[in-house]
């Protein structure tokens, strides 16, 4: 396949995240080393009626004001980033609920008038407050939101439909949202623990993050320090079940592999695996199974889901962050509160920090209800590599 990413690469230049550890990608990197969660008893409202009480929350944010939590954590991230992000860059917004709570906070009240609550809502205020001209456009497809929106940007790019593209993603933990994942019985009483043999389901988390996507040759041109290529991406869809992935993992092998042909490598180029890792039986399962039919040797694999719980629609864009993270500093993070690895996935994935060797090229995955599955390869650029 011809990869015309190799004439017009789509390259990350600037990007910043805020989850339950902080504000700031170094906090949450510093976080996930340390092998200490985030994830925490949950005070937001009462959770006596749920499977749980965990989740893990971005501290200092008020629930059920006029600001959605969404808009706050926007706000806090896009705070001093004056400047950063072109005014004619294109928008993309990635989220499942978007600002839900302001609905629930007016049907908890009784009122009969509502606020805006839609995507389209909260796509106009990022736009004021990331300091865009474009409208934007929104990608809320489950679990794989925000990393089919980097897909998508890349695309964007390669087509020399633009030249700049910011995606941005964020997603709440509010009652209604907790609500329905403890009703569909996803949610493990304790918090979660990706690939352990003892995991019984995910731990919610919130966060927002943002990554600005432009042509290498734009990047250069404004002289922007380059922080990744997007080598190549893959989307596909198992249609298996609403809720739970196709064991076999066919539907994510499909992903992977069209990701590895756009990016030009074979399998044995990819070093790194960021794994959805949610914590859930059927998905950890589900991804083991796909990696040990396309890869011939085991490979590093982790999950910072035990770290910052399943972050929704934001969780493929902040892992994007902590793999470029792992490339640049050579360091394969720990997969946090992993005690005793499932059968499946040892050799795979570990509890501890490894270094990482090679030619420092990742390969990222997300899946989501509705049978979505994504895969990004990810690489430091030429210059860094040196």
């Amino acid at each position: 396949m011809r990869n015309t990413l190799s004439k017009l690469n789509a390259v990350i230049t600037s990007c910043d995240m805020l989850t339950a550890y902080g504000l700031g990608t170094e906090l949450c990197w510093n976080g996930l080393l340390s092998k200490k969660t985030a994830i925490s008893k949950l005070n937001r409202f009462d959770t006596f009626p749920f499977k749980t009480d965990y989740a893990a929350i971005v501290p200092g944010l008020e629930y059920l004001k006029n600001d959605s939590l969404s808009a706050q954590m926007f706000k806090l991230l896009f705070q001093g980033k004056k400047g950063l992000i072109p005014e004619d860059s294109k928008l993309i917004l990635a989220t499942i609920k978007g600002e839900i709570d302001l609905l629930e906070k007016n049907i908890l009240e009784k009122k009969d008038e509502y606020p805006k609550s839609g995507f389209n809502s909260m796509l106009e205020k990022l736009s004021v407050t990331a300091r865009i001209k474009d409208g934007g456009m929104i990608i809320s497809s489950a679990c794989t939101s925000s990393s089919a929106a980097i897909a998508i940007a890349g695309a964007m790019i390669q087509n020399s439909e633009c030249d700049s593209i910011l995606v941005a993603a964020c997603d709440c933990v509010s009652e209604f949202v907790f609500a329905g994942f403890s009703l569909l019985n996803a949610l493990d009483k304790f918090p979660a623990k990706p690939f352990d043999r003892n995991r019984n389901g995910l731990t919610l988390g919130e966060g927002a993050g943002f990554i600005l996507i432009m042509s290498e040759s734009r990047a250069k041109k404004e002289k922007r320090k380059i922080l990744g290529v997007i080598k190549g991406f893959g989307l596909s869809n198992d249609a298996s079940h609403m809720l739970r992935p196709s064991l076999d993992g066919n539907g994510l092998i499909i992903a992977v592999r069209k990701a590895l042909r756009m990016a030009e490598i074979n399998e044995e180029n990819i070093n790194l695996i960021s794994a959805h890792g949610t914590g859930t039986i059927y998905n950890d399962k589900m991804e083991m199974n796909a990696f040990s039919k396309i890869f011939e040797n085991k490979k590093p694999v982790y999950s910072v889901k035990g770290g910052i719980g399943h972050t929704m629609g934001a969780a493929g864009l902040i892992e994007t962050m902590i793999a470029l993270k792992s490339l640049k500093e050579s360091i394969i993070p720990p997969t946090v509160n992993l005690e005793d690895v499932d059968e499946e996935a040892k050799g795979w994935v570990s509890a501890c920090e490894r270094p990482l060797n090679g030619d420092r090229t990742v390969l990222l995955t997300n899946s989501g209800f509705g049978g979505t599955n994504a895969a990004l390869i990810l690489s430091l650029h030429d210059l860094d590599k040196k």
